[in-house]
């Protein structure tokens, strides 16, 4: 059976390499984006990159050449896009959404803030810290609320059943991979995909 932080320690393990076992996605300034009804072609430009330096990356190589060069990795599954570092605030995942699109990001900060956001279509529909996921905001506060069966979210200290950050951030995955209709593990973190360098 798998650990309830699975997901969280995937992603975590999949990113840093051992000579960065002191670090951690908070203070990587972790972010994401997944973005559908947009062409690769268009994304490109929109994040400034070079589609001719395109390479075939894993995601567990892109820290380091996003620090020698700044590449970012682009992975394409089942309609999706998705590209690391994602690059942004709520503001620039809205934009991102303008023309139709869709887009969801993760992102997380040195101050210990989360935020998953879903826009669509030039409005951000929901908002929300998966740590305090009462709190949330956007045009529909429960638009995701039908994936979120079996997930747990809401910070606790029961006893009995804690509910930690790492869990709450694994459930925040999982609910992206289930937005998106991927295994979150196989399809993103562990499949290879492509990097690409911004342009000069």
């Amino acid at each position: 059976m798998r650990s309830p932080s699975y997901l969280y320690e995937l992603l975590e393990s999949t990113i840093f390499t051992e000579g960065l076992d002191d670090s951690d996605l908070w203070m990587l300034f972790f972010s994401a984006l997944w973005i559908r009804g947009a062409s690769l072609e268009e994304l490109t430009k929109d994040f400034h990159l070079d589609p001719t330096t395109r390479t075939p990356c894993y995601l567990s190589e892109i820290l380091d050449h996003n620090i020698d060069d700044g590449s970012d990795w682009v992975a394409e599954v089942n309609g999706w896009i998705a590209i690391v570092p994602g690059h942004g605030d709520g503001e620039r995942l809205r934009a991102l959404s303008e023309g139709g699109r869709e887009a969801l990001g993760f992102r997380m900060d040195m101050s210990g803030n989360a935020y998953l956001e879903y826009a669509r279509d030039g409005r951000m529909i929901v908002s929300f810290d998966p740590m305090a996921p009462d709190e949330r905001y956007g045009d529909d506060p429960h638009a995701l609320d039908h994936l979120m069966n079996g997930l747990r979210f809401e910070i606790t200290v029961d006893v009995d059943d804690p509910v930690e950050v790492s869990e709450s951030l694994s459930s925040a995955l999982e609910l992206i991979g289930r937005f998106t209709e991927t295994d979150i593990a196989t399809d993103w973190f562990q499949a290879r995909h492509s990097r690409f360098r911004p342009t000069s």
